[in-house]
């Protein structure tokens, strides 16, 4: 008896969904039951980590016609897709992908990630998947819109209009860099909050003001968030020592609450800027905070973590939960 094929066929997809997408696809030729089963998975994945365009026998137009074919031929209902890639190239090549998927509803899940350090430009027919519930986003820009639609900018408002469903968010790599902003700056808050929001993860440079103040407005409008991660994408050497003016002081932030806040972690924390004064305004907001671990970047001395360490016995802060755990722990060496 052929065990396998008799299997229910959902569990046949969930077992689809773990074999890497060509062997998957290959099934196709196993009989007429098979024929179609790799067409209903709900996840698709495409790594194209190890190809280069100089090689001779490498298309990227065949490449990206490919992955069109494979998404055309899918019946879905089409729950996730990622995409890794490492070619400047490829990833030109890649806005036709972005425009098929936004016209689906289904989408749940999106991964984009765009390897080495040049960024993608995300076109606008992204916005159109409001139905995303987890974003993962590395190596990728929203700027220079007008080339694709009659709007003079793309602010960072703009950007959550489509993703007021998330609940996973992760933007990674100089996210906030190319964003116009409004002539008011920007906002506290956003207009639609975030209300499904359970987990944010972004690069962030405590001595870039607009990224500080895009941070907080994030914060500011996902009043459900249970996890806050923040890895410095910068070392603070590039932009030298800056100063603000009382931007974490806790009267101008009494409406912020993060009741549902279970754990905060930063990493390659410089205490330089207004590190440590964030982590004071998140740990007087959040009553329920369990852990709150920094990990401090290898580039930071001995000494100076002592009087990191002095200044924080000898000014104790506010904090809004007696019972979280506050962990300091030095990062290794590359």
């Amino acid at each position: 008896m052929d065990r396998i094929s008799n299997l229910p066929q959902d569990t046949i997809e969930k077992i689809l969904t773990l074999m890497p997408l060509q062997d998957a696809v290959r099934t196709s030729i196993l009989s007429r039951k098979w024929r179609n089963c790799w067409r209903s998975m709900p996840k698709l994945t495409f790594s194209v980590l190890n190809v280069s365009s100089e090689s001779e026998e490498f298309n990227k137009h065949k490449l990206v016609k490919d992955i069109l074919h494979v998404l055309i031929l899918h019946m879905g209902p089409l729950l996730e897709f990622s995409i890794c890639i490492n070619d400047t190239e490829i990833a030109n090549e890649i806005d036709p992908i972005i425009i098929h998927l936004s016209r689906t509803k289904n989408i749940k899940k999106f991964k984009f990630v765009k390897r080495p350090n040049d960024c993608y430009k995300i076109p606008f027919s992204f916005f159109s998947m409001q139905g995303l519930e987890h974003l993962d986003l590395m190596g990728c820009v929203f700027f220079d819109l007008k080339h694709y639609i009659e709007l003079d900018q793309c602010t960072f408002v703009e950007l959550f209009k489509c993703l007021s469903t998330v609940q996973v968010l992760k933007m990674c790599k100089f996210w906030i860099e190319d964003f116009n902003a409004y002539d008011n700056g920007i906002p506290q808050k956003l207009p639609t909050p975030l209300v499904h929001l359970r987990v944010l993860v972004l690069d962030v440079c405590f001595l870039h003001e607009d990224e500080i103040s895009c941070l907080l407005c994030l914060i500011n409008s996902s009043p459900n968030l249970e996890k806050i991660k923040l890895e410095r994408c910068r070392d603070h050497e590039e932009w030298g020592e800056q100063t603000f003016d009382n931007w974490f002081d806790l009267e101008d932030h009494s409406g912020l609450k993060l009741d549902h806040l279970k754990e905060l972690e930063i990493t390659s924390f410089y205490n330089v800027g207004y590190e440590m004064e964030f982590v004071k305004l998140i740990m007087a907001k959040s009553p329920v905070l369990k852990l709150a671990r920094i990990k401090l970047n290898p580039n930071v001395s001995v000494d100076e973590e002592m009087k990191m360490l002095q200044d924080l016995v000898r000014l104790p802060f506010p904090r809004a939960s007696p019972t979280a755990n506050f962990i300091i722990e030095r990062m290794p060496f590359d």
